[in-house]
């Protein structure tokens, strides 16, 4: 059984400002053509199909051209997507039941009532059955009616639980698509700058709930990465989402799974993207020079989309506009010299002045007075305690 998987698609992403919609079709054409090469038994989707829970028309526009293919290859491969926690499960889930006649199966809920359970769709080759379960994205309100006796007050608990109700039959080989903050006995996994994250840790998961599946097809994080075990992977995204993700490699991760009790072979496709991200460093003269000397060997100019850090001890003139003459898609344009460090440079790490001084500035700048006589003798007193190493 070989399978894609993929997640994080965020079609209809805006990337400082540029729209994505081209680098997604861009992107998802190698897909398609990969999916003709190799000829799948099944492709995964987990989770953040859309951007946003409201998808533009044009956003929806690229992802229906897409399974709009995708259903037309022969033989036909089943697509399976589940919602991320970016998506909104019932737009996701519209037309579900006409989809499925083309294979397309679709959950954008998890089971919310009794009687629901994870869907379930099972394909078989020369081993064997193979059950995949397609787990969306869950929060603890979205199950608080299924558990209102025992309870669920975190997604740890929302998880496990749905999984535990489940009659997953062992002797088979069973696969799971789902979008979670998925960690591996307290390690967390490497994240980037273009993922949301929840503080506190109540959106966080162990992997120890996926251990009776062969392959956890898992969506969140943008970083490719296993976690605990090469067979619980974060695939991450096709495209490149951040500037923190300049030097990630995109690939499209391919599984094929055999007999019961082996591991999953993992094959990575990389993927090119319709323009890459890079991060320039120099002074300005130096950068404009060199993109001129690209210019003259290929015949065109940039089109990667560029974050530009500037060296320059003097201000040059007019920076954003020179560069944006070489490099049409500039993403940020930022100063790096030895003023801009001084003022960014921590009040604290400033020479230390006497400590009465110093809170007597902070009562100054949090109440906008002086200090009275009465407060000025409290402090003198609090921190002659401190001195002498006394109880207050």
């Amino acid at each position: 059984m070989r399978f894609f998987h993929l997640s994080d698609l965020h079609i209809g992403k805006q990337f400082y400002g540029y729209s994505l919609l081209k680098d997604q079709e861009w992107i998802l054409h190698q897909v398609l053509e990969l999916a003709k090469e190799r000829k799948p038994d099944a492709i995964l989707i987990s989770g953040d199909i859309y951007d946003k829970s409201v998808p533009a028309a044009e956003a929806v526009a690229v992802l229906d051209r897409f399974l709009t293919e995708l259903t037309q290859l022969e033989p036909r491969i089943p697509v399976m997507m589940i919602s991320g926690n970016h998506d909104s499960p019932e737009r996701l889930s519209f037309a579900s039941g006409i989809l499925e006649h083309q294979q397309v199966y679709l959950a954008g809920l998890p089971p919310v009532r009794p009687e629901e359970f994870i869907r379930k769709v099972t394909l078989e080759d020369e081993w064997g059955k193979v059950d995949f379960w397609l787990l969306p994205y869950v929060k603890p309100g979205y199950v608080k009616q299924l558990f209102a006796e025992e309870g669920a007050e975190t997604c740890q608990d929302a998880v496990w639980k749905l999984l535990e109700r489940e009659s997953v039959d062992t002797t088979r080989r069973n696969v799971i698509l789902t979008h979670q903050f998925y960690t591996a006995g307290g390690v967390n996994p490497k994240q980037s700058e273009s993922e949301i994250v929840v503080v506190g840790g109540l959106d966080q998961v162990d992997t120890g709930c996926l251990a009776g599946f062969e392959y956890a097809a898992l969506g969140h994080i943008h970083r490719p990465q296993s976690m605990g075990r090469p067979s619980v992977r974060y695939c991450g995204t096709p495209l490149k989402f951040s500037v923190s993700e300049w030097n990630q490699e995109k690939s499209l991760t391919e599984v094929e799974l055999k007999e019961k009790g082996s591991q999953p072979e993992i094959i990575l496709h990389p993927l090119q993207p319709l323009h890459d991200v890079k991060i320039l460093r120099g002074n300005l003269e130096e950068i404009l020079q060199q993109a001129e000397e690209v210019r003259k060997t290929e015949g065109s100019v940039d089109e990667d989309y560029v974050s530009v850090t500037l060296t320059d001890e003097q201000e040059p003139y007019q920076p954003k506009e020179r560069l944006e003459a070489v490099f049409p898609n500039i993403l940020e344009v930022r100063m790096d010299n030895s003023r801009t460090r001084q003022e960014w440079l921590p009040e604290e790490v400033q020479p230390a002045a006497d400590p009465e001084e110093m809170f007597a500035g902070f009562f100054l700048q949090m109440q906008g007075r002086e200090m009275d006589e009465e407060e000025q003798q409290i402090l003198r007193e609090v921190f002659s305690h401190v001195r002498e190493g006394q109880d207050l």
